[in-house]
């Protein structure tokens, strides 16, 4: 168990520190006693670390254990531990984004005053966090981030609107909601907006909400939740309509909008990542050093080799010049393109490395390339055929031989075309 591998860790650290005085001595004693008899079980592990914290209440250790037992309270879902922790461990760690968004949750699951003030607290400041998280255009893998972006800043915004709704601020309340559904569609947002709406007694203009929220998959909600939905549109379209005559099509309009809405929401994050929704390597498009865009869908009835490599690779170093000898064999044959892929996290620092190292300039960034194609090592080196298919993948490279077996795949795989 993770918990139980960091703090065994952290105790062997702390002692081999300096030699422990008895009283701490007795401590680490206990802590590690108390963590091999928990076992994998994370109910046991969590008594174990909270008769520790009673028995030893001015350890040193303290704000790693409450850590720890935050996390182990947001795995067994036991909500009281997950505020009872976590505020304790954002008394530190302001930031914390995990908890940050479950402190704020739980703490909404009961209607108190006392409670929808800290929760809008916290959720102002995960508000703040995911706003500053914002990934810029063009960067590895955007439209997955930026989706995560936008769904924790739109959770911040539904938590602020229930915390304001909770203390008798309605309108503000609606608002908020408004903001969260404009920032991602979901049915959480929906299910706020329509909620304080009602409570304005604006039940006519709430019910296209819920039935947005019906609409709107959601794989967290669980068959009661869904069943609650249906009961609340139900009751409020009767109560407005007299009978549910027509609420088929409420909801049915309701789909078509939601669904609209969403693929409207993907659509314009997939401007800045060209290759968000695409499986098939050569429907990709790569990114050059100076912004330049290469569509490898262009190289097809083409041999296409692939050498990913970054800067802080050691064996790219020294396969570089290899990969470039191969390159020369094929520079007068339009039949075969070598590109060089960069894998770098940071990509400021690939110009720079290949000014000082005096490498070729025609370099390409993988944009997501290299997850599509697995690729868990470099440098890895990969041949595709003219019909799209990878035909080879050479993992690492065997110096003395490097140049002949990637030439011999490339003669292969002209042939085969």
């Amino acid at each position: 168990m993770i918990h139980l591998l960091l703090l065994f860790t952290a105790v062997a650290f702390a002692a081999a520190q300096q030699p422990p005085s008895e009283p701490e001595k007795a401590e680490q004693e206990s802590l590690s006693r108390a963590l091999a008899e928990a076992g994998s079980s994370q109910v046991d592990f969590i008594r174990a670390l909270e008769l520790h914290l009673q028995r030893f209440p001015r350890t040193a250790q303290r704000p790693e254990l409450e850590r720890a037992l935050a996390k182990a309270a947001i795995e067994t879902r036991d909500g009281a531990r997950i505020i009872k922790y976590g505020e304790e461990v954002l008394k530190t760690d302001a930031i914390n984004l995990e908890l940050l968004e479950r402190v704020s949750r739980h703490l909404l699951s009961e209607d108190s005053k006392d409670r929808a003030e800290r929760a809008l607290g916290y959720s102002k400041k995960l508000e703040e966090t995911a706003r500053v998280m914002a990934p810029s255009p063009g960067i590895r893998n955007y439209a997955q981030l930026a989706e995560q972006q936008k769904i924790l800043l739109s959770k911040a915004l539904v938590y602020q609107s229930r915390a304001q709704g909770n203390l008798g601020r309605p309108a503000e309340a609606t608002d908020l909601a408004r903001q969260s559904y404009a920032t991602y569609p979901s049915g959480e947002a929906a299910r706020e907006i329509g909620r304080w709406l009602d409570r304005q007694g604006k039940t006519a203009e709430a019910l296209p909400f819920w039935a947005d929220a019906f609409s709107i998959a959601d794989p967290a909600l669980e068959s009661a939740d869904r069943q609650r939905d249906r009961q609340r549109l139900g009751e409020a379209y009767r109560k407005i309509h007299g009978s549910e005559t027509g609420l088929g099509d409420l909801i049915l309009a309701a789909w078509d909008r939601t669904q609209a809405q969403i693929e409207a929401y993907r659509a314009n994050i997939a401007k800045n990542d060209p290759n968000s929704s695409i499986n098939d390597p050569m429907q990709f498009t790569v990114s050059g050093l100076n912004g330049e865009k290469l569509r490898l869908a262009s190289l097809k009835g083409k041999v296409v080799v692939l050498d990913f490599w970054a800067t802080w690779c050691g064996p790219c170093r020294a396969q570089q010049p290899l990969y470039e000898e191969v390159k020369k064999r094929y520079k007068d044959n339009p039949r075969v393109v070598l590109l060089n892929i960069n894998a770098d996290e940071n990509r400021e620092l690939v110009k720079p490395f290949l000014d000082r190292n005096q490498w070729n300039k025609t370099v390409y960034f993988e944009d997501g390339l290299s997850q599509l194609l697995r690729v868990s090592s470099i440098p890895t080196t990969i041949v595709i055929s003219p019909k799209g298919e990878i035909v080879s993948r050479m993992n690492g490279f065997i110096a003395e031989r490097f140049v002949e077996m990637l030439t011999e795949r490339i003669e292969q795989s002209l042939k085969e075309n």
